[in-house]
């Protein structure tokens, strides 16, 4: 095993810094993939507004500055991407009903339609890159993706799953 020189350097490198640059390399890959599948799936649907469209399904409706402290995206992203949905008849504006000064981005009934369909689209994609896995694997996956993904949010952060 090598080490890393350098002042106050000393511990052991390869198999961790090795791994993490893998890693990191292989989500910018797994990004630009996403990025481009969203367009093939449905042309006028970006990842990001497809992303958008399935937290504010998964919420029942959110205000945009919610959507932008979620996604840690500036309010002006948000604002210009709720206004091209808007316009694209696929989320509306409401007043909250606990408070009327506030409105709220939900899917109309077309929203809702294209985000299945794309959701659809998107999982057998997700589906057939995976195909010949065995489940434990496929489980492990998952687990690994939501302790990344919770990593510095307030969502719990656990480990894989554990072999009984």
């Amino acid at each position: 095993m090598k080490t890393v020189e350098g002042p106050g350097r000393s511990e052991a490198a390869g198999g961790a810094d090795a791994a993490v640059e893998t890693i990191q390399r292989e989500m910018t890959s797994f990004a630009r993939r996403a990025r481009a599948a969203a367009g093939r799936v449905h042309p006028e649907l970006s990842l990001v507004s497809y992303t958008l469209l399935g937290h504010l399904e998964e919420r029942g409706g959110c205000r945009a500055t919610d959507l932008a402290a979620h996604y840690a995206l500036d309010k002006s992203t948000v604002s210009r991407q709720v206004a091209a949905l808007e316009r694209s008849g696929l989320i509306e504006r409401r007043q909250d009903p606990a408070d009327h000064r506030v409105q709220v981005l939900d899917l109309t009934e077309t929203g809702t339609a294209i985000l299945a369909q794309v959701t659809a689209s998107r999982a057998l994609v997700v589906r057939e890159r995976l195909t010949g896995w065995p489940e434990e694997d496929l489980v492990r996956f998952a687990a690994y993706l939501l302790r990344y993904n919770a990593a510095g949010t307030d969502g719990p952060v656990t480990g894989p799953p554990t072999r009984s």
